[in-house]
């Protein structure tokens, strides 16, 4: 059975939370930090700044200049890194028990003491730059969310690409990531998990000494719930001479706290979430119109967004694109029954344990629980709630959180000379280029194309 191990949970006086939680079983300590902001908190119309900021955590923090810092991680055969999320920007690290204080003092200085280099800034601003072109070139559908997301959530921070378009960073300066620091790190952002063999006294007091006289950051306004519209929306993202359409069928979720997630998982599971899903079922093995396809909810502290993704033949496309709502329909109209619930059960259970056997696993888990304001009982109780699922709770679940085709939006990238008047059956179209340096029509001045 799965439950929390016993830990403890501090709040130091400026507001950081420390958590820490032991485990003997290897000499290794497993870290996660989460400072809330991230990429919601990136200025306006500059989205990418928190992602870069976050890159550059890893390039320098007090007398180490990035050289210096990465042969002090290996040298001690650790692991460190630091990304942007929406909501926050997570460092996550690993090391040898032996090294613990060394861990404490690297940690410390990344927070309280970043380089922020300017050479390394522009040396990532066009890094990043150069991987939106590259997976435009060749790996579109790493760029599907941020299609997606730009037209669901319009107008909310959820909307911004987390790394930032090729528009963005190049208008983004290193004044602005400065900046960004200066703003958004503060001792009362920060959640701090140690777990692992840990010496407990010496790690608390560690802690303590290096973020116990952090100030706390300005004043940071709650994530606004997200309006998404109830309707069918098109976008087309012109790839011309594609040979295969990468689509997103999207349309707003759940937040994090929502309370049937045991039942909305193994539901998930069923319809889009493993090899033997409905939807890969239409799409891979019945049909052998994609190599696969899957569905997942982006769930936050607010609700984001629930999606379908998948990529066939350019000549497919709208067979394909059918077949996934038709599947999405007759999960409405079906629902799912106690032999598929099993089946889904006992296959979560399995994926749930093995994400819980680490240090590091337990570290990110708990940061979770403190980011959204959940006890240990959203652990300790999960396979019961499993055991509770039926295909009456099941069906709540569907018609609560699963969207119907007619209310969601459409993103493709494709041909669209060869695919765009097809289209028109799911929708209005609003049609973009790919080598457009933005995710969202229109931002580059130009008018939508029809």
């Amino acid at each position: 059975m799965v439950r929390v191990p016993p830990h403890e949970r501090l709040v130091l006086d400026n507001g950081a939370t420390l958590i820490l939680l032991p485990r003997r079983e290897v000499p290794l300590i497993g870290v996660q930090v989460l400072l809330r902001g991230g990429s919601a908190a990136d200025p306006p119309a500059r989205p990418g700044v928190a992602s870069l900021v976050a890159a550059l955590l890893e390039k320098g923090a007090g007398a180490r200049d990035a050289y210096a810092f990465a042969e002090t991680v290996e040298g001690a055969g650790g692991s460190f890194s630091a990304v942007a999320g929406p909501e926050a920007i997570a460092v996550r690290s690993q090391f040898l028990a032996r090294d613990q204080d060394l861990m404490l003092e690297l940690l410390g200085a990344t927070l309280r003491a970043p380089r922020l280099a300017a050479e390394e800034f522009e040396q990532l601003r066009v890094r990043q730059i150069e991987f939106i072109k590259a997976a435009k070139d060749s790996e579109p559908a790493e760029l599907l969310d941020a299609y997606g997301r730009a037209v669901l959530f319009a107008g909310h921070p959820y909307a911004q690409p987390v790394h930032g378009s090729e528009r963005s960073l190049a208008q983004v300066t290193h004044q602005d990531a400065r900046e960004y620091y200066r703003a958004q790190f503060g001792a009362d952002r920060l959640i701090v998990v140690l777990a692992g063999d840990l010496d407990m006294p010496r790690a608390e007091a560690a802690v303590r000494d290096a973020l116990a006289s952090w100030p706390r950051a300005a004043v940071r306004a709650a994530l606004p719930p997200a309006r998404t519209l109830a309707q069918r929306r098109v976008l087309l993202v012109d790839a011309p001479g594609a040979a295969q359409s990468h689509f997103w069928i999207g349309a707003a979720g759940v937040e994090r706290k929502y309370p049937r997630r045991a039942a909305l998982d193994l539901v998930n599971t069923l319809f889009g979430g493993r090899f033997t899903s409905l939807l890969n079922a239409e799409l891979r093995i019945k049909s052998g119109l994609s190599y696969g396809a899957r569905s997942s909810f982006m769930r936050g502290t607010v609700a984001g967004e629930f999606a379908i993704r998948s990529f066939v033949a350019t000549a497919s496309t709208t067979r394909a694109i059918r077949l996934a709502q038709q599947a999405l329909e007759r999960l409405h109209r079906d629902g799912v029954s106690e032999q598929m619930l099993a089946s889904a059960r006992a296959y979560t259970l399995g994926q749930y344990a093995l994400g819980l056997e680490t240090a590091a696993d337990w570290a990110g888990a708990l940061a979770d629980l403190e980011f959204f304001g959940l006890g240990v009982e959203d652990i300790d109780d999960y396979p019961a709630r499993l055991a509770e699922v039926d295909p009456t709770l099941a069906a709540a679940v569907i018609a609560e959180t699963f969207p119907r085709p007619e209310n969601s939006t459409l993103v493709v990238i494709g041909d669209a000379e060869r695919i765009g008047a097809q289209l028109a059956e799911f929708g209005p179209i609003v049609s973009m280029r790919l080598t457009d340096p933005d995710f969202v029509p229109g931002a580059t001045g130009d008018e939508a194309r029809p």
